[in-house]
């Protein structure tokens, strides 16, 4: 377990991983839904 005197020190770091976490998320989402309109237009196309 932590010590009390670092308990800010890891809820910093957990909140870095949690920021760059959602914000791989959102790049990610954007990134698929991109590449699925993409495919959906390559095979309405046909």
């Amino acid at each position: 377990m932590a010590e009390i005197g670092d308990s800010n020190v890891e809820l910093q770091a957990h909140q870095q991983t949690w920021h760059g976490f959602t914000a791989m998320m959102k790049w990610g989402t954007l990134g698929v839904a991109i590449i699925a309109a993409f495919v959906v237009f390559l095979i309405a196309s046909k």
